[in-house]
């Protein structure tokens, strides 16, 4: 199945770490940021960035995976679940406190940023990079992402379910990564999206004391 064009990206943080965010004017990858000495509210697995640290990427683009800014191809992932439920040891955010980042494949292509993708969780061991735009349309499970019931353009579900072979490792599909080398300007940005209007008024204030002038829509449906 051909992926849809334009092809959206999806990046998750905490709302408390806008204002560093429109400081550097990009996202940053883990390793960028912390030798800017920004120390960002974390949100991830603690077993799971020592994975990522850890894990080469092809080369060129080169570098570990903590070199890039992840982006996920839906929203309302997997990864947004566990932090609202509360799973994420030392995250005390839960979904409310999270901002989704919206660009496109297209958008950062265009401005020349080195990227690879994967089929899967960039973390798993056996998840497959590729570097080539000509394997996105096959190497990404659109199928399952984009299959009925949808909630803006994306399956409502994603858990895996062992009995199904169709949806024997829908999670971890779900969770492809598109990795962007070093940063994501926010210029590449199509918007942002928060939970209700409360964060809305709170988001579209940060970024006006930043001077940085990017839509905030509320989009009930990248959250649970």
């Amino acid at each position: 199945m051909a992926a849809p064009r334009p092809t959206r990206l999806f990046h998750i943080t905490a709302i408390a770490n806008l204002p560093a965010i429109c400081v550097a004017g990009a996202l940053l990858s883990k390793n960028s940021g912390a030798v800017a000495g920004i120390n960002y509210q974390n949100i991830a697995h603690a077993g799971a960035q020592g994975a990522r640290a850890a894990r080469a990427v092809p080369d060129p683009p080169g570098g570990s995976v903590h070199d890039f800014v992840p982006f996920y191809f839906a929203p309302r992932s997997p990864m947004l679940y566990a932090i609202n439920g509360g799973r994420v040891a030392g995250c005390p955010w839960r979904q409310a406190d999270i901002v989704h980042f919206e660009t496109t494949v297209q958008r950062v292509v265009g401005l020349g940023r080195p990227f690879v993708f994967y089929d899967r969780n960039a973390t798993l061991a056996f998840s497959t990079p590729f570097t080539d735009l000509a394997q996105l349309d096959t190497a990404v499970a659109w199928d399952l992402l984009t299959e009925a019931p949808q909630l803006d353009g994306f399956c409502q579900y994603w858990q895996s379910r062992a009995a199904e072979p169709r949806y024997a490792d829908r999670m971890e599909r779900r969770q492809a990564e598109f990795l962007v080398k070093t940063s994501a300007p926010l210029a590449c940005m199509t918007r942002l999206g928060v939970i209700d209007s409360t964060r809305q008024a709170q988001v579209r204030l940060m970024l006006a004391q930043a001077s940085v002038a990017l839509r905030v829509d509320v989009m009930p449906s990248w959250y649970f």
